[in-house]
C-alpha cells in the first residue's frame, strides 16, 4: 500500500519559534535601545502624505514583465497586496484577496485555497517569478511568510515560460534586502499568536538582520509558523508547519547571490460541502435524509470496487445516463438506487461530507538560488535556479482518493541591458534561455465517486464509505508516471519614446519533450500500459502600447498569444495529450491562448489617488487540449475597475469592481456538456430520493452562447475597504464584498443567492506590542460557493463560513 502518515505536533516550527523567543531578549539588549521598535522598512516620498498602512504600490513590480516598472507604468491588469494590507484586513488565505483585487473570485476546489481563479479561469502560483508545481487544491497556499503578493491578470511574461491565460499570483517572500538594495541595519523580528473561532491557533515568529561572512555583507530573514486549528466543518481540522528562510549576500560591489527556501507540511482535509443538492436546500436548508441499501457484502465496513460492480450488475438493464428534462422519470429509476427510509430535516452548514478518516496531507519543499552580476550600470546577467517537490495524499470516504509525487527544476539565464539610442528614445532589453524539467507520478481514484449515498445527518459508515485505491494501492482510475522538459528562449524589449510613449514587445519559443505512461497493473480493468512520447513546440508573443499624458492618465493596449502546458493536479501530462507509442496522434499538450486588453491607469492628487480600469477578452483556442479540472477551454470577457485613495495619512480607501462573462468553448463547440446530474437537472423525477443511492450522469444540451455560459462565478463583484489610523496606536478597518447570484452547476438547475459580506477590525499598538481583533461576515450572511460547476455543480455545493472572529497579539523586537 502507499506509505503515508499524519505528522505529529510540529517540532521543527516550534523549535524555530521558541528559538526566536529565547533570542529576543538578547537582541533587545544588544541591538536596540530601550522601548525602541525597529521597523523593517518604511518609505515616504518627500512632500507626500505618509502611507502608514501600505495601500499605495510604489515599488517596481518585476513579476509582470521582468522590467522595473511600477504598477502605474505596467500595461496590464495587476494588483499588488502588501504585508501591511494582509495584516490590517485579516487576509488569511488567497480566497480573501477578492477584498482587494478585481477578477479574483474563486469557485471552491473542495474547500482548499490552492490557487485563484483569475478572470474566471484557473490561475497559477509563482514564487519570486518562477512557476511552482501545479496546486489547484493539493494544499492551501500559505501567505504569512510573504512580503507582497502580486495578482497578475492575463498570461505571464514570455520570460517566465508557458502559462495559463487567466493569470497568476506571484509571492515575494520576506527578505532582509529591500528593493533599494539596502540591508537592515540591525536585527529585527516579530513574534505573534493568533486565536480565533472554532479553536483557531497559530503561532508565528520571524527575525531578520545583517551579518557578515568574512568581509562579505549578508542579510538573512527567517520565518516560522505552526498551526493547530479546528474548523467550522465537522470532522475537519488543520495542522501545518511552515519554515521559510531567505538570504542575500554581496560577493563584490557588482555580484550578489540571493538564496533560500521554504518547507511546508500540511495536514487537513478537503471539504466537498453538501450533497443531495436541491433548490429547497439552498433556499430553506431542507435536506433529504435516508440511506440506501448496503453494498458491503463482506461486512468490513467498506465498499470495495468489486462489491460495487456486483451490485451494479443487479440493475444492468437500467441506465444512469440522461439528457436533463427529457428522459428521466420515476419509472426509469432502478429500485436499487432508492433511499430506504427517506425524510427531511434542516441541515447546518457545518454538516458536510467530511468523514473522520478523510485526509489531505502534503509536504512541499522549495529552494532557490539566484546569482546576479552587474557588468555595468546598464548591463546585468542573472541566473535563477528553482527547485520544488510536492508529495500529496488525498483521501475522501465518499469515493475519491489521489496521490502526487512530483518535482520540478528550472534554470533561467537572463541578460538584461539598457541603452539610450537617442535623446528621445530609450530601450531596455532582456534575452533569456531557460530549461525546466518536471518529473511526476500521480494516481487517482474516481470511478466510484457516489456523493449522495452519504446521509449528512449521520456519521459516515459502511453504507457510503469506499475502500480507496490509495489504501490498497490498486484499482486506480488513472495512474501516471513520466517526465517532460521545456527548452525555452525568450526576448523582451521595452522602448520609451520622448518620456511619454512606451512600446513593449516580447516573444518566446518553447520545445517540449514529453513522456508519459499509464501503468496498467495499477488501474482497474486496464490490460496494457499506454505510453505517450513526443516533442511539441509552441510560440508566444506580447505587444503593448501605453502613453503617459500630462493630466495623469496612462491609457494602454495589450495583445498577447500565449502557449499553455495542459497538465493535471500534480503537474502530470496524460498520454492522451501526447502522440501514443502506436503512432496515433492524440490530443495536444500545448494549447494556445489569446488576450486582448485595453485599459487606462491614473495617479492624481500628488499620487494619493490611484485608479485603473480595463476591458479584456481572453480565450483558449484549442478545444482538444484541456484538463476539465484544472485547465479547461473557456473565453472570458469583461471589464474591471480598481481604485486606491490615500485620503489623509490616517484614512485610506480601496475599491474594486468586476464584470465577467465566461463561455465554455468546448461545450459550445460540441453542443453538449457532460456532468453529474442532481435533482435540479432530472426534473422528470418527482422524488430525488429514488436515485440518491447511486450517481446520475448525463449531457446538458448547448444550443447557443447563453447555454454555454459558465456557472459558479458571479457576473458582477464589488468590494470596498476603508482604514482609519487615529494616530495614537489605534487603527480601525472595515470591508464589504458583494457578489451577484449565480448557478451552482453548468445546467443551471440550482441557483445560489447573491450575498453581501461585512468585515471589520480594530488594532492598537502599545510600545512594541500590537493587539488586533477582526470580525468576518459580521451580519452572519448565509451564502454558498459552487464546487466544480462544469462537472459536479448540480450535485454538491459548499456552504460558506458564518460570523467568526480572529484575535492576535504580536511583539516586535
Amino acid at each position: 500500500m502507499i506509505m503515508h502518515k499524519r505528522f505529529k505536533p510540529k517540532q521543527l516550527a516550534l523549535l524555530i519559534s521558541l528559538g526566536c523567543v529565547v533570542a529576543a531578549p538578547a537582541v533587545l539588549a544588544q541591538e536596540a535601545k530601550k522601548d525602541e521598535v525597529v521597523e523593517l522598512e518604511t518609505y515616504t516620498a518627500e512632500g507626500q502624505v505618509e502611507d502608514t498602512m501600505g495601500v499605495m504600490s510604489t515599488e517596481p513590480v518585476k513579476s509582470v514583465f521582468g522590467f522595473g516598472k511600477t504598477i502605474l507604468e505596467t500595461p496590464r491588469g495587476v494588483t499588488s497586496v502588501s504585508a501591511d494590507m494582509m495584516e490590517n484586513f485579516s487576509i488569511n488565505d488567497i480566497d480573501d484577496l477578492v477584498l482587494i483585487s478585481p477578477g479574483a473570485f474563486t469557485q471552491s476546489f473542495f474547500g482548499v485555497a490552492g490557487s485563484l481563479d483569475v478572470r474566471g479561469t484557473p490561475g497559477e502560483v509563482y514564487f519570486r517569478g518562477v512557476r511552482r508545481v501545479n496546486n489547484p487544491g493539493n494544499y492551501p497556499t500559505p501567505i504569512g511568510a510573504t512580503d507582497r503578493i502580486d495578482i497578475v491578470r492575463g498570461p505571464a511574461s514570455p520570460i517566465y515560460g508557458p502559462s495559463k491565460i487567466g493569470g497568476f499570483l506571484n509571492f515575494e517572500p520576506k527578505s532582509a534586502r529591500a528593493e533599494t538594495g539596502q540591508y537592515l541595519d540591525k536585527p529585527a523580528g516579530e513574534i505573534s499568536i493568533t486565536r480565533g473561532t472554532w479553536d483557531k491557533n497559530v503561532l508565528t515568529a520571524e527575525v531578520g538582520g545583517p551579518a557578515e561572512i568574512g568581509d562579505k555583507k549578508l542579510g538573512y530573514y527567517v520565518y516560522a509558523e505552526t498551526e493547530n486549528s479546528g474548523s467550522y466543518y465537522e470532522n475537519s481540522a488543520t495542522d501545518q508547519n511552515i519554515l521559510q528562510a531567505s538570504f542575500n549576500m554581496d560577493l563584490s560591489d557588482k555580484t550578489r547571490v540571493e538564496f533560500g527556501g521554504m518547507y511546508h507540511e500540511y495536514d487537513g482535509n478537503q471539504v466537498a460541502g453538501w450533497n443531495r443538492l436541491t433548490q429547497d436546500l439552498i433556499d430553506n436548508g431542507t435536506y433529504i435524509t435516508g440511506s440506501p441499501a448496503s453494498v458491503d457484502t463482506d461486512g468490513d465496513g467498506y465498499n470495495s470496487p468489486a462489491e460495487f460492480d456486483v451490485w451494479k450488475d443487479s440493475f444492468a438493464n437500467y441506465s444512469n445516463f440522461f439528457v436533463p428534462g427529457s428522459s428521466a422519470t420515476d419509472a426509469s429509476m432502478a429500485p436499487q438506487w432508492a433511499l430506504l427510509n427517506p425524510g427531511t430535516t434542516k441541515l447546518s452548514g457545518s454538516q458536510t461530507m467530511v468523514a473522520p478518516e478523510d485526509q489531505l496531507v502534503t509536504t512541499v519543499q522549495t529552494l532557490y538560488f539566484d546569482l546576479i552580476h552587474d557588468v555595468s550600470d546598464s548591463f546585468s546577467i542573472t541566473n535563477k535556479m528553482f527547485y520544488e517537490s510536492l508529495e500529496n495524499i488525498n483521501e475522501n470516504a465518499y469515493g475519491f482518493s489521489q496521490f502526487v509525487d512530483s518535482y520540478a527544476f528550472e534554470d533561467q539565464l537572463i541578460f538584461a541591458f539598457n541603452t539610450e539610442h537617442t535623446d528621445w528614445l530609450k530601450g531596455s532589453y532582456q534575452v533569456s534561455p531557460s530549461i525546466r524539467y518536471t518529473d511526476f507520478k500521480q494516481g487517482d481514484d474516481f470511478n466510484y465517486e457516489y456523493f449522495d449515498r452519504r446521509d449528512l445527518t449521520k456519521p459516515s459508515n459502511g453504507i457510503d464509505r469506499k475502500l480507496l485505491a490509495t489504501v490498497t494501492d490498486s484499482d486506480y482510475s488513472n495512474y501516471l508516471v513520466g517526465d517532460y522538459t521545456d527548452y525555452g528562449m525568450a526576448f523582451l524589449a521595452d522602448y520609451t519614446v520622448a518620456e511619454k510613449l512606451s512600446v513593449l514587445l516580447g516573444a518566446r519559443y518553447d520545445l517540449l519533450d514529453m513522456e508519459s505512461t499509464t501503468v496498467a497493473e495499477k488501474i482497474r480493468g486496464a490490460t496494457a500500459d499506454v505510453v505517450g512520447e513526443d516533442k511539441d513546440e509552441g510560440g508566444s508573443w506580447t505587444a503593448s502600447l501605453s502613453y503617459k499624458t500630462d493630466f495623469g492618465f496612462t491609457p494602454y493596449i495589450t495583445k498577447s498569444t500565449q502557449t499553455t502546458i495542459v497538465m493535471g493536479q500534480g503537474s502530470e501530462i496524460s498520454p492522451g495529450l501526447i502522440t501514443l507509442d502506436n503512432g496515433l496522434a492524440a490530443g495536444n499538450a500545448l494549447a494556445d491562448s489569446e488576450l486582448e486588453e485595453v485599459g487606462v491607469k491614473g495617479s492624481f492628487l500628488d499620487d494619493r489617488l490611484y485608479v485603473a480600469a480595463a476591458y479584456f477578452d481572453q480565450i483558449r483556442t484549442n478545444y482538444s487540449a484541456q484538463d476539465q479540472v484544472s485547465n479547461n477551454t473557456t473565453q472570458s470577457e469583461g471589464y474591471e475597475l480598481e481604485a486606491r485613495f490615500l485620503v489623509t495619512s490616517n484614512f485610506t480607501l480601496t475599491a474594486a469592481m468586476t464584470h465577467l462573462e465566461i463561455t465554455n468553448l468546448t461545450a459550445l463547440e460540441n453542443g453538449t456538456q457532460f456532468g453529474f446530474m442532481g435533482a435540479g437537472d432530472l426534473t422528470g423525477v418527482t422524488d430525488p430520493s429514488l436515485f440518491y443511492g447511486y450517481v446520475m450522469q448525463g449531457l446538458t444540451l448547448v444550443g447557443n452562447e447563453d447555454d454555454a455560459t459558465k456557472s459558479g462565478i458571479p457576473e458582477n463583484m464589488y468590494s470596498l475597504t476603508g482604514a482609519y489610523d487615529f494616530g495614537n496606536g489605534v487603527r480601525v478597518t472595515a470591508s464589504t464584498v458583494h457578489a451577484d447570484a449565480t448557478y451552482s452547476g453548468f445546467s443551471k438547475g440550482v441557483k445560489l443567492p447573491s450575498y453581501t459580506l461585512l468585515n471589520a477590525g480594530i488594532s492598537f499598538d502599545v510600545d512594541a506590542w500590537k493587539f488586533s481583533l477582526q470580525g468576518k461576515n459580521l451580519t452572519d450572511e448565509r451564502y454558498f460557493r459552487a464546487n466544480f460547476p462544469d462537472l459536479f455543480g448540480g450535485t454538491i455545493v459548499l456552504p460558506e463560513l458564518p460570523r467568526h472572529f480572529v484575535a492576535s497579539a504580536s511583539f516586535k523586537f
